[in-house]
């Protein structure tokens, strides 16, 4: 692991020189939080500078709400998840760029970074958090090097190798951490990188008392104004707050967060993600949908998605689930949400079994004269695929099926997913795809993807 070595000085201007004592205890840990700052609009840019120094914003599905800002729309005060039609007449007024999301270049650009990262820990010291944050474990580092340099070393590989800006909160732990990110975003002068360790104890309080509440990590809105109207309004406030107090009026899950915040550390570093037990994909639909045949073609590419997504984590599944929608904001249209679930019998992860079952599900609880807005499916019963066993009555699974989902995967990797479908899914210009008005033309292809 190339790493710079410990400075005599703290990039913070404010940080001590040496740490206090209280923090040194022994088998005490260090954790960086490394965030791509406002990362889907970051990944637009590197490839159109145009969006560069501009206001941008990034929309969900279908276009919908603003997802990701960049600097320049947050100080236009476009907030997060507003609609876009709410803010039309201030992209004109502003001249401020939107980008659909293209969640398969932020997926690739994700894995690139979390990889880069890798190269700082050694194994099981990284955890990926999400696709633009990841959780470092630097306690076996931290005798041998200046934490707040390594940071500084970490923003400058991210930005030179691939072009992605971000910042760097070091803490005790990973509450800390995440508070540490905070400050780092909002402090210029500690130039992206914040080590709460290397502060006094008077300057992280008054820092704490700066912070309101709702900004610690797991402390949302509703729960921030519980604890406003208790007069606790900053994340001093609450760490001053006895714990059995807390704990008593919010539960054991507030009382872990203050103790993380005073730097016990009560989460660890989830380094293998674990299997997940529900799987869903669902959609919106970039027009109404009325004929059957449109629902079909839709949940053809929702199990294939779902059956991905199953045998990447190397599971079975025993129950699926399909389920339609209506649009709740057409109050003009008749309402419908029906959903079905059927068990596959023994546990599967064949698309064609699933999709196979789907289908039966679709027609049982389909009805004509609705303008259906979603579809999706569910899948739950989730167990290993190794070790799986079938009931005794139920049909044997079909020794070809490896083979063929292998023979898939294989193809979908080397020419796109978009190379092989059900029926008629992997067909452009469904009247059921999601609407992306504003997507940009797709920088990965050409890209060997490793």
């Amino acid at each position: 692991m190339a790493v710079l070595p410990a400075a005599e000085s703290r990039t913070s201007p404010i940080a001590s020189t040496t740490a206090t004592a209280d923090l040194r205890l022994a088998g005490q840990r260090w954790v960086a939080l490394v965030d791509i700052n406002n990362c889907y609009v970051s990944c637009e840019r590197l490839f159109d500078a145009s969006l560069y120094g501009r206001p941008v914003v990034v929309l969900s599905n279908n276009d919908g709400c603003v997802i990701s800002r960049s600097a320049e729309a947050k100080a236009l005060g476009i907030p997060m998840g507003v609609p876009l039609f709410q803010i039309r007449e201030q992209i004109r007024r502003h001249g401020i760029r939107v980008r659909s999301s293209n969640y398969v270049l932020y997926g690739e650009l994700s894995r690139r970074v979390m990889a880069l990262l890798a190269e700082f820990v050694g194994e099981g010291e990284q955890e990926v958090y999400s696709i633009d944050e990841c959780f470092l474990d630097l306690t076996g580092h931290q005798p041998r090097y200046d934490l707040s340099a390594l940071g500084q070393q970490i923003r400058q590989r991210l930005q030179q190798w691939l072009g992605l800006p971000a910042c760097v909160g070091i803490g005790h732990t990973r509450t800390q951490a995440k508070l540490a990110n905070y400050l780092a975003k909002k402090q210029a002068h500690w130039q992206g990188v914040c080590d709460l360790t290397a502060l006094s104890t008077g300057e992280r309080q008054a820092l704490q008392q700066q912070i309101p509440v709702g900004e610690v990590w797991g402390i949302g809105r509703q729960l921030s104004r519980s604890l406003n109207t208790l007069g606790i309004a900053s994340v001093q406030q609450l760490v001053e707050t006895p714990i059995p107090v807390l704990q008593r009026r919010f539960g054991v899950v507030m009382a872990r967060t203050v103790y993380e915040l005073q730097g016990i550390p009560c989460l660890s570093l989830e380094t293998h993600q674990q299997p997940r037990q529900q799987l869903i994909c669902s959609r919106s639909f970039g027009q109404l949908i009325t004929q059957l045949a449109d629902l079909q073609e839709a949940l053809n590419w929702y199990v294939m998605r779902a059956a991905e997504r199953l045998r990447k984590q190397g599971s079975c599944c025993t129950l699926i689930t399909v389920m339609l929608r209506t649009n709740r904001h057409r109050t003009q249209d008749a309402q419908y949400y029906p959903s079905l679930t059927l068990g596959t019998g023994h546990p599967t992860d064949d698309v064609r079994v699933l999709n196979r079952l789907a289908q039966q599900a679709l027609s049982q609880i389909f009805k004509p004269g609705y303008n259906y807005k979603k579809a999706g499916i569910v899948l739950t019963g989730i167990v290993a695929r190794e070790g799986a066993t079938s009931d005794l009555f139920s049909a044997p699974h079909p020794l070809h099926s490896e083979r063929f989902m292998g023979a898939v995967e294989a193809i979908t990797a080397r020419y796109g997913r978009q190379a092989i479908g059900l029926g008629g899914s992997a067909l452009q210009d469904r009247p059921w795809h999601m609407a992306s008005r504003q997507r940009s033309t797709n920088p990965l292809m050409g890209w060997v993807v490793g």
